[in-house]
């Protein structure tokens, strides 16, 4: 890439440095490339026993516990960051795990762990490094391709017999949603088989897999909840997730158009392609009755 073209892509997004706060999956990784694409220097934050190593190759970085925050903040701002992105997966560590610093114990002071969701805890992560000068930004910034378009990935679309099981996951993800509860759930038949809870979609498929029934093999919805911030955790999927449905013989997934990531798409459409399964991406709002 020219210098041009990377100065072309700076001044889309603004930024010229940015830190990642990684955690696990494939998602980092892909924001990296983005950034070195972009030519945007970047300060990879990881976490002992969490984040991919390989991450750090020829980077800066610093690799610390989770209740670290007085050295991760005083660290990025150090090596001047100003921008951030909070990106992949971080197993939820219990306070007994943390062995906060004095400033993550001040945090733990203000919110309470036990009584925040996942969302409700990053919203208020999020609120604490704003507070501290620090921008947030949703990965789809610098990765725009990630972003699920409208309508089916690969050769399949549901049948008219799915869309039932895909009102029913919406209705169900729309009222545990408003609770900071799950973003999804797996549905046949019109019966709910599981809703993921603090294991994660990859442990709710393998889950269900048990609990299918023969006939019409069941659907996998997977949503942003309702009013979630679209600079955190927005739903993801990737090559894994159609491997696992796959293996626990469901017949699709469904996605929110605009709202969730597809990580890997092309490989996401071979595979989708080569387990007859659809991948789309819809507009829960404008899912008709008579479909």
């Amino acid at each position: 890439m020219s210098a041009t073209e990377k100065s072309s892509l700076k001044t889309e997004t603004g930024i010229e440095r940015l830190g990642v706060i990684a955690g696990t999956g494939r998602l980092p990784a892909r924001l990296l490339a983005a950034c070195d694409h972009a030519g945007i220097d970047v300060f990879v934050v990881g976490f002992e026993g969490q984040t991919d190593k390989g991450l750090y190759k020829d980077r800066q970085f610093m690799n610390t516990r989770i209740g670290a925050a007085g050295t991760i903040i005083n660290t990025l701002k150090a090596h001047d960051i100003r921008d951030l992105v909070m990106i992949g997966a971080i197993k939820r560590p219990t306070l007994m795990d943390l062995k906060p610093d004095l400033r993550t114990a001040r945090f733990f002071a203000k919110v309470s762990l036990r009584a925040l969701g996942d969302d409700g805890l990053l919203k208020a992560m999020k609120g604490e490094l704003e507070r501290e000068g620090f921008r947030i930004h949703g990965v789809q910034k610098f990765a725009h391709d990630l972003l699920a378009s409208e309508g089916a990935l690969g050769r399949y679309k549901p049948a008219r017999h799915d869309w039932p099981d895909i009102r029913r996951g919406i209705e169900v993800l729309r009222a545990l949603g408003a609770m900071d509860v799950g973003q999804s759930t797996i549905v046949q038949d019109g019966v709910v088989l599981g809703i993921e809870a603090t294991e994660g979609t990859d442990e709710l498929i393998r889950r269900c897999g048990a609990y299918r029934k023969k006939g019409n093999s069941g659907v996998l919805v997977k949503l942003a909840k309702p009013g979630q911030d679209e600079t955190l955790d927005l739903p993801t999927v990737g090559p894994e997730t159609i491997r696992l449905c796959a293996e626990a013989g469901l017949i699709g997934i469904v996605l929110e158009a605009g709202r969730s990531l597809i990580v890997e798409p092309e490989d996401v459409a071979e595979l989708a392609n080569k387990h007859r399964i659809f991948v789309v991406a819809i507009k829960p709002d404008e899912v008709s009755d008579e479909l």
